[in-house]
Protein backbone atom coordinates (compact mmCIF):
# COMPACT_ATOMS: atom_id res chain seq x y z
CA UNK A 1 0.00 0.00 0.00
CA UNK A 2 1.08 3.49 -0.71
CA UNK A 3 1.07 6.39 1.72
CA UNK A 4 -0.36 8.80 -0.80
CA UNK A 5 -3.13 10.88 0.68
CA UNK A 6 -5.29 12.82 -1.64
CA UNK A 7 -6.55 16.24 -0.70
CA UNK A 8 -10.10 17.08 -1.54
CA UNK A 9 -10.40 19.49 -4.43
CA UNK A 10 -11.80 22.85 -3.45
CA UNK A 11 -13.10 25.46 -5.77
CA UNK A 12 -12.07 29.02 -5.11
CA UNK A 13 -14.92 31.43 -5.59
CA UNK A 14 -13.99 35.00 -6.26
CA UNK A 15 -16.28 37.37 -4.44
CA UNK A 16 -17.02 40.49 -6.38
CA UNK A 17 -17.23 43.52 -4.18
CA UNK A 18 -20.34 45.65 -4.47
CA UNK A 19 -19.68 49.19 -5.65
CA UNK A 20 -19.57 51.87 -3.01
CA UNK A 21 -22.76 53.91 -2.83
CA UNK A 22 -23.01 57.69 -2.72
CA UNK A 23 -25.79 59.95 -1.46
CA UNK A 24 -27.13 62.79 -3.58
CA UNK A 25 -27.86 65.72 -1.27
CA UNK A 26 -30.05 68.75 -1.95
CA UNK A 27 -28.66 71.89 -0.30
CA UNK A 28 -31.21 74.56 0.64
CA UNK A 29 -30.91 78.11 -0.60
CA UNK A 30 -33.20 81.10 -0.10
CA UNK A 31 -33.49 82.07 -3.77
CA UNK A 32 -34.53 79.09 -5.89
CA UNK A 33 -38.34 78.90 -6.13
CA UNK A 34 -39.89 75.86 -4.48
CA UNK A 35 -41.81 74.95 -7.62
CA UNK A 36 -38.60 74.86 -9.64
CA UNK A 37 -36.90 72.58 -7.10
CA UNK A 38 -39.88 70.21 -7.26
CA UNK A 39 -39.72 70.24 -11.07
CA UNK A 40 -36.01 69.35 -11.06
CA UNK A 41 -36.53 66.56 -8.51
CA UNK A 42 -39.34 65.09 -10.60
CA UNK A 43 -37.36 65.31 -13.85
CA UNK A 44 -33.91 64.16 -12.72
CA UNK A 45 -34.78 61.77 -9.90
CA UNK A 46 -38.10 60.47 -11.27
CA UNK A 47 -40.07 61.41 -8.17
CA UNK A 48 -43.79 62.00 -8.10
CA UNK A 49 -45.20 65.36 -6.98
CA UNK A 50 -45.61 64.33 -3.30
CA UNK A 51 -42.15 62.80 -2.99
CA UNK A 52 -40.48 65.81 -4.61
CA UNK A 53 -42.40 68.24 -2.39
CA UNK A 54 -41.43 66.33 0.79
CA UNK A 55 -37.74 66.29 -0.18
CA UNK A 56 -37.83 70.02 -0.98
CA UNK A 57 -39.55 70.89 2.33
CA UNK A 58 -37.13 68.73 4.32
CA UNK A 59 -34.15 70.51 2.71
CA UNK A 60 -35.85 73.85 3.39
CA UNK A 61 -36.39 73.08 7.09
CA UNK A 62 -33.12 71.25 7.83
CA UNK A 63 -30.76 72.90 5.38
CA UNK A 64 -30.02 69.67 3.46
CA UNK A 65 -31.84 66.50 2.47
CA UNK A 66 -30.68 63.18 1.02
CA UNK A 67 -32.46 62.83 -2.31
CA UNK A 68 -31.32 59.35 -3.36
CA UNK A 69 -28.48 56.84 -3.16
CA UNK A 70 -26.66 55.55 -6.25
CA UNK A 71 -23.29 54.25 -7.35
CA UNK A 72 -20.66 56.99 -7.44
CA UNK A 73 -20.83 57.68 -11.20
CA UNK A 74 -24.63 57.83 -11.31
CA UNK A 75 -24.81 60.00 -8.16
CA UNK A 76 -22.28 62.50 -9.50
CA UNK A 77 -23.97 62.66 -12.91
CA UNK A 78 -27.44 63.25 -11.44
CA UNK A 79 -26.15 65.86 -8.96
CA UNK A 80 -24.32 67.72 -11.74
CA UNK A 81 -27.28 67.65 -14.11
CA UNK A 82 -29.68 68.86 -11.40
CA UNK A 83 -27.31 71.65 -10.34
CA UNK A 84 -26.79 72.66 -13.98
CA UNK A 85 -30.58 72.86 -14.49
CA UNK A 86 -30.72 75.50 -11.76
CA UNK A 87 -27.71 77.38 -13.09
CA UNK A 88 -29.29 77.47 -16.57
CA UNK A 89 -32.25 79.38 -15.07
CA UNK A 90 -29.99 81.63 -12.97
CA UNK A 91 -30.69 79.95 -9.60
CA UNK A 92 -28.10 78.91 -7.01
CA UNK A 93 -29.68 75.44 -6.74
CA UNK A 94 -27.04 72.97 -5.55
CA UNK A 95 -26.85 69.20 -5.27
CA UNK A 96 -23.77 67.49 -3.82
CA UNK A 97 -22.66 63.89 -3.31
CA UNK A 98 -20.92 62.11 -0.49
CA UNK A 99 -20.07 58.47 0.23
CA UNK A 100 -22.64 56.47 2.16
CA UNK A 101 -21.26 54.99 5.34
Amino acid sequence: MSDITSKPRTKVRVKTERPKLHKVILVNDDYTPREFVVTVLKAEFRMNEDQAYRVMITAHKRGVCVVAVYTKDVAETKATRATDAGRAKGYPLMFTTEPEE
